[in-house]
C-alpha cells in the first residue's frame, strides 16, 4: 500500500509554498517521522516527514515546484509491500561527479548546499567514501572563492565578474513588505539616548546567581527593554495599536515581536502575552527564537501577529539607525550599540555607557507628543530599573 506525502495545512496568510529540498531519492528506505522534504513559504521553512516506515516510491513535486495546502507531493510504499524497481535516474538525484557517479551528501550538508546555491562538485568530501559533511560545506563557504551552481557569472569587457543569484522567496517577501511599509505609512522617527550603566550594574551583580537560579538562562539586555516597552505601551495605547483600513485597533495585550536575522532574511518571532513573563522567561524564549531562526525551525504560528516590535541592530555594531515599521503595527523600537561617551552630569563631565534609541512610528495613528513621551518613558525606566518593579 502506498501512503501519500502531503503538504501541510497552510494558514490563510500563506497561500502557497515552494518545494525547497528533497532529502531522499526514489527507492530510498525511509523511517516514520524521518525528514523527507523542506517547503519554503513566505514566512518560514516547513519540514515534512515520512508518515510511515517504507520506501520512497514517487516524487510528485520536485524542487522549485509550487504547492498549496494539503497537496500530494509524493508517496511512500509500506516496507512490508514489494518495493518498486528503482529507476535508472532518480527524479531528484544528487549532483554527480565527473565519472557519472552520484556525489554522496549528508542531509545536513545538502540543506546548506541548497540554501547557498553551491555546486556540490566543487566541495571535497572528508567523510567515508568521499561523503560531503556539513563541516565540508561550512569550510567551503569560508573559502575566498565560492562557486555557485545556480548563479550566473558574466565577465565584463575588462575581465571583472558580476554574479547573479536568484532571490529567495523569504527575502523577496521581506523586501516587498518593507517597501510596502514605506509607501503606505506616514513614518517618522524620534531619537533619544539612555544611560545603560544602571542595567549593566544589575547584570554584573546578579548574572551568575541569575544563571544558576534559572537553569543556565543568561541575563541579557533585551529582557529589560521588553519589560520597559510593556510598561510604556500600557501608558500610551496608540503605540500598541494597529491600523486596519480606516479603523484603529487598540490591543489590550502586549505581544512583542523580536527581529531576528536568519540565514534567508529577517524574521520577527513574537513573545505572546509578554506582560505575563518575567525576565528569565523572556530571555529563554528569545534564545530559543534565535536558535530556531538559525536552523530554519521557526513555525508560522511563532511569527504571526505581534503588536509592537523591537529590533536590536546594536549586536552588529550599529550606533544609530531608523528602523522600518512592521505593518499593521504602528511603531518599532530600535536598540543600538552601547558605547562609552563623555556626558555632563550635575555640571561635571563623566564617562557613561550610553545607547541611542530610535522609535519609528506611523503618524497616521500616533502623534509626535505621544511618540516622544513613550521613548522618554523607556529611557526613565531603564535608567532607574526600580521603576520596573514598582510600576511607576
Amino acid at each position: 500500500m502506498t501512503v501519500e506525502i502531503k503538504a501541510p495545512t497552510l494558514p490563510e496568510s500563506v497561500p502557497d509554498g515552494i518545494i525547497a529540498t528533497w532529502y531522499k531519492n526514489i527507492g530510498d528506505s525511509v523511517s516514520r517521522d524521518e525528514l523527507l522534504v523542506d517547503i519554503e513559504t513566505d514566512k518560514v521553512v516547513i519540514e515534512v516527514v515520512s508518515p510511515i516506515d517504507g520506501i520512497l516510491q514517487e516524487i510528485i513535486k520536485n524542487a522549485g515546484d509550487t504547492i498549496i495546502s494539503n497537496e500530494a507531493i509524493g508517496g511512500v510504499q509500506e516496507r512490508a509491500s514489494s518495493a518498486p524497481s528503482i529507476p535508472d535516474k532518480p527524479a531528484n538525484s544528487e549532483p554527480s561527479d565527473s565519472a557519472g557517479n552520484e556525489a554522496i551528501v549528508s542531509p545536513a550538508a545538502k540543506k546548506l548546499i541548497e540554501e547557498n546555491s553551491i555546486n556540490a562538485d566543487s566541495i571535497n568530501g572528508s567523510g567515508k567514501d568521499g561523503r560531503i559533511t556539513k563541516e565540508d560545506v561550512m569550510n567551503h563557504l569560508s573559502s575566498p572563492v565560492v562557486n555557485s551552481a545556480s548563479a550566473s557569472s558574466t565577465p565584463s569587457a575588462d575581465g571583472r565578474i558580476a554574479e547573479r543569484v536568484p532571490m529567495s522567496r523569504l527575502r523577496a517577501t521581506v523586501a516587498k513588505r518593507l517597501l510596502q511599509a514605506t509607501q503606505t505609512t506616514a513614518t517618522l522617527t524620534t531619537f533619544n539616548e539612555v544611560n545603560m550603566q544602571p542595567v549593566i550594574d544589575i547584570r554584573n551583580k546578579y548574572k551568575e546567581e541569575f544563571e544558576k537560579t534559572h537553569d543556565g538562562v543568561r541575563l541579557g539586555f533585551m529582557s529589560f527593554f521588553v519589560r520597559a516597552s510593556i510598561e510604556a505601551l500600557k501608558r500610551f495605547p496608540a503605540v500598541n495599536a494597529s491600523l486596519d483600513g480606516s479603523d484603529i485597533v487598540y490591543h489590550g495585550y502586549q505581544d512583542i515581536g523580536v527581529a531576528v536575522g536568519g540565514p534567508k532574511g529577517l524574521v520577527v518571532p513574537v513573545l505572546r502575552n509578554a506582560d505575563n513573563m518575567g525576565l528569565a522567561q523572556i530571555e529563554q524564549e528569545i534564545r530559543e527564537f534565535g536558535e530556531k531562526a538559525r536552523d530554519g525551525k521557526l513555525s508560522i504560528e511563532e511569527m504571526t501577529g505581534g503588536t509592537f516590535t523591537i529590533s536590536n541592530g546594536g549586536v552588529f555594531g550599529s550606533l544609530l539607525s531608523t528602523p522600518i515599521l512592521n505593518p499593521p503595527q504602528t511603531a518599532v523600537l530600535g536598540m543600538h550599540k552601547i558605547q562609552e561617551r563623555p556626558m555632563v552630569v550635575d555640571g561635571e563631565v563623566t564617562v557613561l555607557s550610553m545607547m541611542y534609541l530610535a522609535l519609528s512610528y506611523d503618524h497616521q495613528v500616533i502623534d509626535g507628543k505621544e511618540a516622544v513621551q513613550f521613548l522618554v518613558t523607556i529611557k526613565e525606566l531603564l535608567e532607574d530599573p526600580t521603576r520596573l518593579i514598582l510600576e511607576i
